[in-house]
């Protein structure tokens, strides 16, 4: 062992050493010492040296490959590097303050490892984010002000591809939003816009770009958190109102990204387009090092790219479509990164070689404007791409429990009633968020919600929201009801819990004094309800006695005008021992029902999903033959329908035909 130790080190040494003067023959005295301690050697090569040169070589070949179908490459602007369907995205928003800090404003504890941080978790989750004013805090618009004679200067290389990408979505006529605007846009030459908005930190430097028809300045990292940018200048220019937003070079100092995305989700267009270009990280570092936030100095640029794509994710979701990633940095670029090795890369000397180039790029989804009830969920998704408060998770959780609802109710008035309710989802979600995620499941969270939604007398008002506060134990219950409602369900189950609480909560808030009493009369009726129940029932466990009994209680006194308490009592008490057992199987048997009517229904969704799938894969296989078969093609650059040559048959198109069919 010692000995196949010591030379698994010498093989480990001469593979490094390889990496710099390649597979050379070995030398004599090289074969004579291998010669010498083959026997020992032989099994130490192949496990150590053969797996990790493999190893290497896969993870570059994995780098470099396009994570993009060909069908999308054809139809987009050159260097698709990621493909819509190539992004995956945690449920909840990744990142925390620490991520967006700007050198000035780190401490020696945000400065540490990330690794530290996992061996210390406990220590990680205290952090918390200091509300106060600290000295250190970067500003933004001074900063740059001060450094304003101090520009970006571009490789020309790197403007040409940039101008290039522009050049295959941006047409004469549009209407540009730019965001970070300084004094160079890299528009196509000879592009001529209809208008060209530039928001940027500095006055005179929009004003010496040519191309900017009126400018605003504005810090973008001054922001209402989960709205957009703090700016009315901004929110001045309207919804809906841009054909494309560009943001070149800027995502980089962006330290609250996601509210920059969803004002620029609102300012375009439908199928208006966001583009999103952005260097290497060091392209400019030694100018601009000091304004860099800690994700962009640590991060790779393979990870800038990942995490520009989550900005659009964690915006509006879903309200953003054909999300892409392009590498068009310039050929010696790339030619810089590929195959080299560390002692390569620390021999490098040529300072003319271009940065790499990169960009982000979605387009606005067009949002349902009526109910769809054949795509009932569909139309709440859209609903909700801008809501604050929710996270991704949240969001795919609620939506069929909301269609449920939907479907649930009587009348269109009700549904009506509770489509105009949705506003009033992240005020739940503001409370729900502060629960045990063990005890109150997000599933759970989702029901509430929901339920809460679905009930045509809930508003989201103040005394509602403060109502279900208490009834969640978030703050201090009443002593009149919630103290009292508490203590006499507490065997209940939490999912039945639930259930009640969503139909208590909806009938505080009316000026109807006949609700009040009817509140009154459903605390002060529970404990008679249980006694009674637990008599003709004595057998039955005390969770079943309290679930029949507050909710046959609240349905019948809660709504005002069916039974007031002394009716219910008489009612009560003639039902026998076989009576309580029946409606007890049945709500069991109900619950168990909707159980499986919610499988049914999302393997139905599952299904429908497949189709679209499924009929997507076919549409394009149709579009990829027609395409291969056309005889004209539309050219981008030029806006003309120009004729091509028709692929000849045969053998790779040379025309000699086979003998025997295809």
């Amino acid at each position: 062992m010692a000995i196949i130790s010591k030379y698994a080190v010498a093989l480990l040494a001469c593979s490094v050493f390889a990496s710099t003067h390649g597979f050379a023959p070995a030398t004599p005295s090289q074969l004579a010492l291998s010669n010498k301690s083959a026997s020992a050697t032989t099994s130490t090569q192949l496990y150590i040296i053969g797996p990790m040169i493999r190893k290497m070589r896969e993870e570059k070949e994995a780098k470099n490959m396009p994570m993009a179908n060909p069908d999308e490459a054809k139809v987009e602007a050159p260097g698709l590097r990621v493909g819509v369907n190539a992004w995956k995205w945690p449920p909840v928003w990744p990142y925390d303050s620490n991520f967006f800090k700007r050198k000035s404003e780190m401490t020696g504890k945000d400065n540490a490892n990330p690794m530290m941080n996992m061996m210390n978790p406990m220590e990680a989750l205290e952090k918390k984010d200091v509300a106060d004013v600290d000295e250190n805090l970067f500003n933004s618009l001074k900063w740059w002000e001060e450094n304003k004679e101090v520009t970006t200067d571009l490789d020309e290389r790197v403007v040409a591809k940039i101008s290039s990408h522009y050049s295959f979505y941006l047409r004469d006529g549009m209407s540009v939003l730019e965001l970070g605007a300084a004094e160079n846009s890299y528009l196509p030459e000879g592009l001529k816009l209809n208008k060209h908005v530039g928001v940027g930190a500095v006055k005179s430097q929009m004003e010496a770009n040519p191309s900017i028809t009126e400018s605003f300045v504005v810090d973008l990292n001054d922001v209402v958190e989960d709205e957009g940018v703090k700016s009315e200048e901004l929110a001045d220019l309207g919804r809906d109102t841009f054909d494309a937003v560009i943001m070149a070079n800027t995502i980089d100092f962006l330290i609250n990204p996601r509210e920059v995305f969803k004002s620029s989700w609102r300012a375009l267009k439908p199928g208006g387009i966001m583009i999103v270009p952005f260097l290497a990280k060091d392209a400019y570092a030694e100018k601009f090092d000091e304004a860099f936030t800690k994700q962009w100095r640590d991060m790779t640029d393979d990870q800038h790219m990942w995490v520009g794509g989550s900005f659009f994710q964690f915006s509006a979701g879903e309200g953003w479509e054909g999300l892409k990633g392009f590498d068009i940095s310039p050929e010696d670029a790339k030619q810089l990164g590929a195959e080299e090795s560390v002692l390569d890369k620390l021999k490098q000397t040529d300072k003319d070689l271009p940065p790499g180039a990169y960009v982000v790029q979605a387009r606005k989804n067009f949002e349902a404007e009526e109910v769809d009830e054949s795509d009932l969920e569909g139309y709440i998704k859209s609903k909700m791409w801008m809501l604050p408060t929710l996270e991704d998770r949240d969001k795919k959780l609620v939506v069929p429990r909301l269609a449920r609802a939907y479907e649930a109710l009587d009348t269109q008035e009700e549904k009506e009633r509770m489509l105009g309710h949705f506003d009033s989802l992240p005020k739940i979600y503001a409370s729900l968020i502060k629960m045990d995620q063990f005890a109150f499941t997000f599933s759970m969270q989702a029901q509430l919600a929901a339920d809460l939604v679905g009930d045509p007398d809930f508003t989201g008002s103040d005394i509602q929201i403060n109502n279900m506060k208490m009834g969640l134990g978030l703050r201090k219950p009443s002593a009149d009801f919630w103290a009292p409602v508490g203590k006499l369900t507490a065997a209940m189950q939490p999912e039945e819990k639930v259930n009640l609480l969503a139909y208590i909560v909806p009938r505080f808030g009316s000026d109807d004094p006949t609700q009040q009493e009817a509140l009154s009369a459903f605390v002060s009726g529970l404990e008679p309800t249980f006694e009674v129940i637990r008599s003709k029932c004595p057998n039955m466990k005390e969770s079943d006695v309290q679930l029949v009994g507050s909710e046959l209680l609240a349905s019948e006194v809660l709504v005002p005008g069916r039974s007031n308490r002394e009716e219910f009592a008489l009612w009560l008490g003639s039902l026998t021992d076989v009576d309580l057992e029946f409606i007890l199987a049945k709500r069991n048997s109900f619950k168990e029902d909707a159980t499986k009517e919610l499988e049914a229904f999302q393997k139905e969704r599952a299904d429908e999903e497949q189709a679209i799938t499924d009929r997507r894969t076919q549409i394009q296989e149709q579009v990829a033959y027609a395409r291969e078969n056309r005889t004209t093609i539309f050219n981008p650059r030029t806006g003309k329908i120009e004729q091509v040559e028709p692929p000849k048959k045969g053998i790779l198109g040379t025309g000699i035909e086979l003998p025997f069919g295809n």
